[in-house]
């Protein structure tokens, strides 16, 4: 087993803040827009820095998105922010209607995503926006898992031409990438090469499947760790290859089992190489109020957990 070590912890949402910071100093296009959520998104130093490219629309999510769309089409490349839940189901039609199926160049970042939102409780805590926007046609669809990649994620995103929709999170979580890594959109990142299983994990997951694979190797299973930064487009040709090596998969998010990374996986296989599959997410819940760490021990989205259903996975094989 690969070791990761870190030296600082962050949260993937101050990644995405110093990301676009970046961004509003080498991209006179890049304009950002808030739904009265400035430091919660982290956009103060893109603010400062640039005062007359940032839009504040306020308690106005479904107007955000016109506005962006209007902007998209005018030559910009706008950067929608607020919270998951605001940014997805609240907004759903406008998105659907005046991005993706009018293609318009719109980046929807969103944070506080998942369980891990912590004591704001189930109404903010959205587990369904990745099937929902996974579902939408021709959105991209990226989790980060940590906050190196969280800004290489949001400076990636501006040289692609249409609508993305890139999640992250509130909690301070380990810095385990690198912080010169180059981000590449539906390119999966091996984490650790094994042949014994396949764990395919995303977002604050990630971190999550590297404690379960030092369980793991103790108990001598080497697992093929596998970072799907990107939900869709999916890297099929990654994911085939080590399911076909390992022959047996766990997946890992921070979400509903339904309709997210652990459905796209089992499409994938299903229509390949059928085997055994074990999912880590929620299981048909709301969240509730409590802190990151009792939500993620509660709900099962930890290394234990991971570790319980390679067990289970193996017995199948």
């Amino acid at each position: 087993m690969k070791k990761y070590t870190y030296t600082d912890k962050k949260d993937t949402r101050s990644g995405f803040g110093a990301g676009i910071a970046e961004l509003g100093r080498s991209n006179p296009k890049v304009i950002a827009l808030c739904a009265d959520l400035v430091a919660s998104l982290k956009l103060d130093t893109f603010i400062k820095e640039n005062p007359e490219r940032f839009i504040q629309v306020g308690i106005a999510e479904a107007n955000m998105i016109g506005v962006s769309a209007g902007l998209a089409l005018s030559g910009y490349i706008p950067y929608a922010t607020t919270f998951a839940n605001f940014g997805s189901g609240r907004v759903y039609d406008q998105i659907r209607q005046s991005v993706a199926y009018s293609g318009t160049n719109v980046k929807i970042c969103v944070s506080h995503a998942g369980l891990t939102l912590g004591e704001d409780g189930a109404t903010h805590q959205i587990l369904e926006d990745l099937a929902m926007m996974r579902a939408m046609p021709e959105m991209t669809v990226i989790n980060p898992c940590d906050y190196n990649q969280t800004k290489a994620a949001t400076i990636a995103i501006a040289d692609y031409e249409g609508p993305v929709y890139l999640r992250f999170g509130r909690p301070v979580m380990p810095i385990f990438t690198a912080d010169d890594q180059k981000f590449e959109i539906g390119k999966a990142w091996t984490v650790n090469e094994g042949k014994d299983v396949s764990i395919f994990a995303t977002g604050h997951l990630v971190w999550e499947a590297i404690l379960a694979g030092e369980i793991l190797e103790k108990e001598g299973i080497d697992a093929e760790i596998i970072n799907i930064h990107t939900i869709k487009p999916l890297d099929n040709e990654a994911i085939l290859k080590s399911a076909s090596k390992t022959r047996c998969v766990v997946t890992a998010e921070e979400h509903q089992l339904n309709g997210g990374l652990g459905d796209a996986v089992c499409q994938l296989l299903s229509r390949n190489i059928p085997m055994p599959v074990e999912m880590v997410g929620v299981n048909n819940s709301f969240g509730e109020s409590g802190t990151p760490a009792q939500l993620m021990e509660k709900y099962g989205l930890n290394a234990k957990s991971i570790v319980e259903s390679v067990r289970k996975v193996m017995a199948r094989k």
